[in-house]
């Protein structure tokens, strides 16, 4: 019998150490990183309830953050990470495949934000799209007749100073729009072309009020801006709030973007993450995150529950035309990321 107890006791430990080294009490938690406000409240209930995994969110304000403190050692089983740093992450080896096999809702993905996505993610081995867009202009139309703005070169205007124009404080989306201009590429690396881009950005630098990002959106919203830069997932916010604002894809075309699920290579819990990846690729989970974010979403199955209005609506889901002449930001390495901020300083800086 003592016998016994030392094998069932020795058996026991045994087991006990092979579901510690599964996840044991991980199993039960799902470490989130994510965008500040990015995930509704409610779908993040209603997963917790059917699962009974707990999810611990952290948030970060760039992806630039983000990677630093994944990068120092950090430890999360999903993150929620945008196009180019995603290209970033999997070149210095961070990340880990994703197995479709174990996300059934995966059928759900539009093939057609698939193919951008397998830009930075050849074969689209470790990324999950769960929101894209493209960047636009916004304008006041009290100040701006509507209609009258079809082109990045409008924020050029001189007569638009008084009311206020605004640029994104972004190195790679400021540029985006003299490289489009221009006709360069927007993953350039070449000196002269990048000299063209501040060129440019230096003649329409007394016209401009503010470099922003986020706060753009509530600028325009409170008027004290005439037109800006905008990411297209704040059309709808801003119409919701002022009535008389317009948005406009310029006809030169733009760059999408995209933030994606990605699973980093020290997950402790990936059974989780796929399982929470196939919850927010249900139908009904795609239309609460358009819903929420006002973002376009990759999921075919839960566009085709969205109100016909919104389907329509080209600003939301441009048409194949326009996407053919948008391009997808690249990881440019470090010596590249290096080099344009050197440009963007002079920019900044004169």
């Amino acid at each position: 019998m003592k016998l016994y107890r030392i094998v069932l006791a020795a058996v026991l430990l045994t087991a006990a150490m092979l579901l510690s080294a599964c996840g044991g009490k991980n199993d039960k938690t799902l470490h989130l990183f994510n965008y500040g406000d990015y995930l509704e409240e409610g779908l993040i209930e209603k997963f917790e309830k059917e699962t009974g995994i707990k999810i611990k969110q952290d948030t970060f304000d760039t992806n630039e953050d983000m990677y630093e403190k994944v990068a120092g050692g950090a430890e999360y089983d999903l993150i929620i990470a945008a196009d180019y740093t995603i290209e970033k992450m999997i070149l210095n080896d961070m990340l880990q495949p994703v197995d479709f096999s174990s996300i059934p809702n995966s059928k759900n993905l539009d093939q057609e934000v698939m193919a951008k996505v397998a830009v930075p993610d050849p074969g689209n081995k470790y990324a999950v799209p769960y929101t894209w867009g493209t960047m636009g202009i916004m304008y006041n139309t009290k100040m701006i007749p509507e209609g009258s703005i079809t082109s990045w070169k409008d924020l050029w205007k001189e007569e638009y100073k008084e009311g206020g124009i605004e640029m994104m404080n972004s190195v790679r989306d400021t540029f985006m729009v003299a490289e489009m201009i221009l006709g360069i590429d927007m993953n350039t690396t070449n000196e002269q072309d990048l000299q063209r881009v501040v060129d440019l950005l230096m003649e329409q630098k007394p016209l401009v009020q503010a470099w922003k990002n986020d706060e753009a959106r509530d600028d325009m919203v409170d008027e004290n801006a005439a037109i800006a830069m905008i990411y297209s997932g704040e059309y709808l916010y801003c119409l919701d709030n002022n009535k008389d604002l317009a948005y406009c894809i310029p006809e030169e075309g733009s760059y999408i973007w995209f933030d994606c699920f990605v699973i980093p290579k020290n997950a402790k819990n990936v059974s989780a993450a796929e399982q929470f990846i196939d919850f927010m690729l249900r139908p009904e989970s795609g239309v609460a995150t358009f819903d929420y974010l006002g973002y376009p979403i990759p999921n075919t199955a839960a566009i085709a529950m969205l109100d016909k209005e919104y389907l329509e609506d080209e600003n939301i889901f441009p048409p194949q035309e326009f996407l053919d002449k948008c391009g997808v930001f690249h990881y440019l390495g470090k010596e590249g990321d290096e080099l344009l901020n050197t440009y963007w300083k002079k920019y900044k800086g004169n």
